[in-house]
């Protein structure tokens, strides 16, 4: 137990100190199950680690047979991103919010230029909405600070219900929660609808001395319609569950169509098009969704993650302070939702039976604290860009960003622990 222990004390701070350095995660994480796999040699053979990487993959020794999730779950995740960065280099996004801004005035457009950025899942993404916040905010007289917070709350403000993201499909997926993402995005309704409140309720704050901005007067609502590829996914999934078609699947379809539809939209010619999605291929995220899925199973082989369960538990530490503590604590460390949810689902989940809540509030306890954590860590990349490009830095936010991030985790949990008790 000593060296299986060390083994993952080293693997997490190697992953950690990897990630910092701008390592891949897929990378990072492969070599942390490398380390827990060698530092459990004790316990496992050393044939068992080998197995642990290809049943993560595509081969079930249990059922003996081929597994496609893994290859599913890249795939996806890496077709959305191709969809974002499609999005924003035919300049759809650009489009949207001009039509956006001819129907708001007194700071709504504020608001609304990161929020329609924050339906495209990139990382960093914040980059992309900041000079038209920075723009937008000298309108209203807001300081660096003010402009950066807007641009950072807003951005990520859809992210508790948001499922075309990786980090919620990953959570639902049969590996982890194996919960429809639909009920998720109903759970995590009152952690979006504060994030909204408090959105709403600083951008008054802020702009309440500025100068009345004159409102256009000619509506322009063609660019409405680049917001279907970004929703169009929502109603595959929702049509394709009434046929037995996974959800991982369902999205893929919904992605791909996505995909399409964006082309005839934009009325680009099919080399223009094909050019650009071949420019926003990745392999970083193909490479991220192996190493998590290797990272977990390696900590099931060599069960690491009961064993630190059982280590937690002897600390007479409440069984759901724990489930909320480790995943906001790998959000801040990490700065990366996708992998703080990674990296503690399976350390948390042995604490579930003895919280009396159900799997679908604690997966919704385990998606918010990740995301809070990951919201105000100063090495989240939106922070960082975002601060980059204003000139200041993450922590001059943080009197306003602590408080709002952590309000937003309260009631949720609260939430749960009021309605989520003894279900289904």
């Amino acid at each position: 137990m000593f060296w299986t222990l060390l083994g993952v004390l080293i693997a997490f701070a190697l992953v950690v100190i990897l990630i910092r350095r701008k390592i891949s995660f897929g990378l990072s994480l492969f070599v942390g199950a490398l380390i827990v796999g060698v530092f459990s040699l004790e316990t496992i053979t050393l044939v068992d680690i080998p197995k642990a990487i290809i049943e993560a993959s595509i081969y079930s020794f249990k059922d003996q047979q081929i597994v496609t999730d893994t290859i599913e779950l890249a795939v996806l995740t890496t077709l959305i991103y191709m969809l974002a960065k499609a999005l924003q280099e035919t300049g759809s996004i650009k489009k949207l919010i001009d039509s956006l801004r001819t129907s708001f005035s007194k700071g709504g457009t504020l608001g609304f230029i990161p929020a329609v950025y924050g339906l495209m899942p990139l990382p960093g993404g914040a980059i992309l909405s900041a000079p038209m916040v920075d723009e937008e905010g000298d309108k209203f007289k807001l300081d660096k600070n003010q402009k950066n917070l807007i641009n950072i709350w807003f951005r990520h403000i859809w992210e508790p219900m948001y499922p075309v993201t990786a980090a919620m499909i990953l959570i639902c997926s049969v590996k982890f929660s194996n919960i429809n993402i639909y009920t998720l995005m109903f759970i995590n309704v009152p952690a979006c609808i504060v994030a909204i409140i408090i959105g709403v309720v600083l951008l008054k704050k802020f702009i309440k001395n500025a100068p009345v901005q004159k409102r256009e007067t000619i509506k322009n609502y063609r660019g409405l319609i680049f917001l279907l590829p970004a929703i169009t996914p929502l109603f595959f999934y929702a049509v394709l569950q009434y046929v037995d078609i996974s959800q991982t699947r369902s999205f893929l379809l919904g992605i791909i169509f996505s995909i399409i539809l964006l082309f005839f939209l934009t009325k680009l010619s099919v080399k223009e098009y094909l050019h650009i999605i071949k420019k926003s291929f990745t392999w970083k995220l193909i490479v991220a969704i192996f190493g998590i899925m290797i990272f977990r199973e390696m900590f099931e082989t060599t069960g690491a993650n009961v064993m630190i369960a059982n280590l937690f538990g002897s600390l007479a530490v409440p069984a759901l302070a724990m489930i909320v503590f480790i995943p906001f604590l790998l959000g801040l460390l990490t700065g990366y939702n996708l992998g703080a949810i990674a990296l503690s689902y399976f350390l948390v989940e042995p604490f579930f039976a003895a919280t009396g809540l159900s799997i679908l509030g604690l997966t919704s306890v385990v998606f918010i604290s990740a995301l809070v954590g990951y919201l105000i860590s100063p090495i989240h990349l939106c922070n960082v860009l975002s601060s980059d490009y204003l000139k200041t830095d993450p922590t001059r936010i943080y009197k306003w960003f602590i408080p709002a991030a952590l309000c937003m985790l309260v009631v949720q949990v609260g939430f749960v622990v009021l309605f989520y008790r003894f279900l289904g």
